[in-house]
């Protein structure tokens, strides 16, 4: 119990009927999820609990979910008292509100925002994203950078655990990136059904307009260290938070250098609150040792 870190999925763990079973078994998860319906002005509950895949997957659907599910399980976690915490991209919201940074209702007004701002960026800029498996980082953030120089942005988007890296850019260079990676070594290279090029360069639009939010919103003192995304490192301060936040539009998610160092930190116990096992499979591969659970 001791030395519990809690961690929060990012876009992709959604799945139809989420947090249904909550709603129904928990007080003040059914609080928050209600609360969440009147903050977003229509009823995220309704697609949550019968949407279809297709309509969970809208990226102004999706974000506000994932983090409502996350908190709502969080708050229904008996003796939920984290030694440490960090999300993935998105879940990285979630994890402020458990550390105390933000409140509930400022941090899904800054998700939705971002959900927004991300997907006008894509509109904008059209690009796409694939899952590398089995070449090491050195190899693909070497091939990423040759097909850049060529003309068309591709870079190291999410570094999930060795051996699985997930890369970001333009459509034409992610279909180049592919090839060259394959042709590299790699076992595969499988582009990802989402709708841009997160954690890239081509997401620097909606940074511009998600700093405007965060500017605007009350960032607390974190009541024990969140783990940045962008740095790996343990967080407290209000203003490096917001700083770190800001970066990760356009930057990779450091989520194995993030777990080593929670690791090296002391975390044993890795609980995840949020829908599906994602991360649980992440952490067991970057720390073999490590105790994994649903929350």
């Amino acid at each position: 119990m001791a030395n519990r870190a809690f961690v929060f999925p990012g876009q992709g763990s959604q799945f139809p009927g989420m947090a249904r079973e909550l709603f129904e078994q928990h007080p003040e998860a059914a609080r928050l999820l209600t609360q969440a319906n009147d903050i977003l002005g229509f009823s995220l509950t309704d697609i949550m609990f019968g949407g279809s895949d297709d309509d969970l997957r809208r990226t102004d659907v999706t974000q506000p979910a994932i983090f409502v599910h996350s908190v709502a399980q969080f708050a229904a976690t008996p003796d939920a008292r984290p030694i440490m915490v960090a999300g993935h991209s998105l879940g990285e919201f979630s994890a402020l509100v458990a550390a105390g940074v933000l409140r509930f209702e400022d941090a899904l007004a800054l998700v939705a925002r971002r959900a927004q701002a991300m997907q006008a960026a894509c509109e904008e800029q059209p690009g796409t994203m694939a899952a590398i498996l089995g070449l090491d980082d050195a190899t693909v953030e070497r091939v990423c950078q040759e097909i850049t120089d060529g003309g068309n942005v591709v870079v190291a988007a999410n570094y999930n655990c060795p051996g699985q890296l997930v890369i970001s850019g333009s459509t034409t260079g992610i279909a180049q990136a592919c090839e060259a990676l394959k042709a590299a070594g790699a076992k595969r290279a499988l582009p990802l059904p989402v709708g841009g090029a997160f954690h890239s360069p081509l997401m620097q639009s909606a940074a511009a307009a998600l700093a405007e939010a965060i500017e605007k919103t009350a960032f607390g003192e974190a009541l024990c260290p969140v783990y940045q995304n962008v740095d790996a490192r343990p967080h407290t301060n209000p203003d490096e938070i917001k700083a770190n936040l800001l970066a990760q539009l356009t930057a990779p998610v450091r989520w194995t250098q993030l777990v080593q160092q929670m690791a090296a930190d002391g975390a044993t116990d890795f609980v995840e609150c949020g829908p599906g096992k994602v991360l649980q499979g992440l952490v067991k591969k970057i720390v073999p040792t490590a105790t994994v659970a649903s929350a």
